[in-house]
């Protein structure tokens, strides 16, 4: 029969849960993105990784995560507060009346064990309950039947980048400051669109006991243009000209997505007439787009002489536009 001082021994090598909110230092209470926020700043600290050979560190982030999934579940979490479970997932019941026996020799009366002072009874006992606690925690957060020490996948991890116009168009080099703490000079790819999302591989957060990282996501956010609109790799600007421009052509000058360049409007043009400028669109696979200069052409507002010119022109050379569309 093991002695009571061998008992008390195997029961500190083998010891209890601790109080999740305690573990992540956090009250009672508190909303779930706290929970999260107090979690997500000790993983950063304590992770294996940081803290190579470090065994107490490691003890640590085995501890939290644990505490951390534990109150993730909101069921578990409630019947935690009321007391109807442990820190094991294990359902608590009040000490018969007789435990008051066991209370005698070093255990606290309401410690949940239902037997006597016998020592052989309550090492067995002990190890009942270390076994249902361990099966418990795996059931509950996906560990399995190994505990809490077995491998769990990190979390993915999304991050939103605002760019320029230019800069989504023509390709940039960004440096993000990821969830983790870490910082990376991110490429934007040339013709990036707003709503774009760029994939870092394990780049998320860290897995549990060697498993891989999460990845971690870059989502694009596009400042639009205030003319210029992008057509596949292509982008379309609405020019509007005079009439004089129109007639006798001009130089104009236009705004393209890196830059002012100055654009020739051949005499005759009329509205719907499209200029290119060649190798002005985005750089791809297939080559570079470019820029398509659609003319619209506008007439002078309330300007009386204009009127009365065409009134004298058209008097004598009347013509039917729509004719040549069939219209």
């Amino acid at each position: 029969m093991a002695s009571y001082y061998g008992c008390h021994l195997l029961l500190f090598r083998v010891g209890f849960l601790k109080d999740p909110y305690q573990v992540l230092g956090v009250a009672r209470g508190v909303a779930a993105d706290q929970i999260k926020k107090a979690y997500h700043a000790l993983a950063r600290e304590l992770h294996p990784d940081v803290n190579p050979g470090d065994a107490k560190a490691e003890e640590r982030f085995k501890e939290i995560t644990a505490a951390y999934d534990f109150l993730s579940d909101a069921d578990k979490r409630a019947k935690f507060d009321r007391g109807e479970i442990d820190a094991t997932g294990a359902a608590v019941r009040r000490a018969r009346a007789s435990s008051h026996k066991a209370s005698a020799g070093g255990f606290h009366p309401n410690s949940g064990f239902e037997f006597g002072h016998d020592a052989d009874e309550i090492l067995a006992e002990m190890m009942r309950r270390k076994d249902k606690g361990r099966r418990a925690w795996g059931s509950a957060w996906g560990f399995g039947a190994e505990g809490p020490d077995s491998a769990k996948p990190g979390q993915d991890a999304h991050h939103s980048l605002k760019v320029s116009f230019a800069e989504a168009a023509q390709g940039t080099t960004k440096r993000v400051t990821l969830a983790t703490g870490k910082s990376l000079d991110v490429r934007i790819p040339p013709g990036s669109v707003d709503g774009q999302s760029l994939r870092l591989k394990g780049q998320g957060f860290p897995g549990l006991m060697g498993a891989p990282a999460g990845d971690a996501y870059i989502d694009i956010k596009v400042d639009p243009h205030s003319h210029l609109v992008q057509r596949d790799q292509d982008f379309v600007l609405e020019l509007p000209i005079s009439v004089q421009e129109a007639l006798l052509g001009a130089k104009v000058t236009v705004p393209t997505s890196d830059g002012q360049v100055s654009v020739t409007i051949p005499p005759g043009s009329n509205t719907g007439t499209v200029l290119r400028l060649k190798g002005k669109g985005i750089k791809g696979p297939k080559g570079t787009g470019d820029q398509l200069v659609t003319l619209n052409v506008v007439l002078p507002e309330n300007d009386p002489e204009f009127r009365k010119f065409v009134e004298g022109w058209g008097a004598k050379n009347a013509y039917n536009p729509r004719t040549k569309v069939g219209l």
